[in-house]
């Protein structure tokens, strides 16, 4: 095992699935000369050069299109989105034509693309590039949905998602990007897509929760622990295919469920959980699912008001408090 960033690790990743297939490219803006907005392609221009290191003008549609027309001939793409924001301006070419091809086509086309880069809260980078993106390709059928949590995922998953002959919509995170962790340095280390991993055993309440919110999650499991609630967090990572049964498993253990989610509430991704959890394991339940949201409201530029509009350590501790039946003073 090595310890890396979470960038390091996407890096390794891709480097490694070049080396392996030599149909693996990298396209979309600033990946070649400029190592990357978030410097995610560093050195790979170097290494393998400009037809396998594509950068392109400031047109999304336009790269994502070239991409579907390279998976659909045998190539195997890598589009990088600067922002996922910025993904809405490709959502015709992903919605019709990626997610549809092989359908539509009655089986004769693969579209193997992934389409990878930060998405969700950030660092003060305001309403047009810190939304939570998930929930606009989550109910595509015909596409994958990944949000991986920690360097370990970000390559095993990167991995998968590359070797998928699926379309693979690969949503990381700008605040994750400088986290670090135990990575394994073998080049044929996968994780599969769909399954959920359980970051932390607890006994009296499952939180499920991904990317920063899961960070978020740990601190309130960490401040409960000292007040006797032992909090369980079970990590999607997945979140089309969802391993729903690890899910459900882990209910069934603690009989309380809280669902945290930095996007908006309404039909988002605590919504679906909360009602396959309701649909599957009501008689398992001593307390209705809670769930601890984002704001629904633009991303505002002030640190303060981020803050206010992004689920928080202590907003989830007080979710976890009420399907525990406890006040804040650790009484029932």
């Amino acid at each position: 095992m090595a310890v890396m960033t979470y960038r390091e690790a996407l890096n390794l990743a891709l480097r490694e699935e070049m080396k392996r297939d030599d149909r693996v490219f990298v396209i979309g803006e600033e990946v070649g000369l400029y190592e990357g907005a978030y410097k995610v392609t560093q050195g790979l221009l170097k290494e393998f050069g400009p037809r396998r290191i594509v950068d392109t003008p400031i047109a999304e549609s336009g790269f994502t299109g070239v991409g579907i027309g390279a998976a659909m001939t045998g190539l195997r793409p890598v589009v990088e989105m600067m922002t996922f924001n910025f993904a809405l301006l490709a959502l015709d070419q992903i919605v019709n034509s990626a997610a549809k091809m092989n359908y539509m086509s009655g089986g004769q086309f693969n579209v193997p693309i992934v389409i990878r880069g930060p998405g969700g809260p950030a660092h003060q980078l305001a309403a047009q590039h810190s939304q939570s993106m998930e929930v606009y390709f989550y109910h595509v059928p015909g596409l994958k949905v990944v949000r991986p949590s920690t360097p370990m995922d970000a390559k095993g998953l990167l991995k998968s998602a590359i070797r998928d002959d699926n379309p693979v919509i690969f949503i990381e995170s700008e605040t994750l990007y400088n986290i670090k962790g135990e990575v394994p340095e073998d080049p044929d280390f996968v994780i599969p897509l769909g399954q959920a991993a359980v970051r932390r055993e607890g006994a009296d309440v499952t939180v499920v929760a991904y990317m920063g919110m899961m960070y978020r999650a740990m601190e309130a499991a960490e401040e409960l622990e000292k007040d006797g609630i032992s909090v369980e967090i079970v990590d999607p990572r997945t979140l089309m295919p969802m391993d729903t049964e690890t899910i459900l498993a882990s209910v069934r253990k603690t009989h309380r469920v809280v669902v945290v989610e930095a996007g908006a509430g309404f039909a988002g991704m605590g919504s679906e959980i909360a009602a396959e959890i309701q649909e599957a394991a009501f008689d398992d339940l001593d307390a209705p699912v809670e769930r601890v949201t984002g704001v629904p409201a633009p991303m505002p530029y002030a640190r303060n008001l981020e803050k206010a509009k992004t689920p928080s350590k202590e907003r989830i501790v007080e979710a976890i408090r009420r399907v525990c039946y406890q006040d804040g003073n650790g009484s029932h």
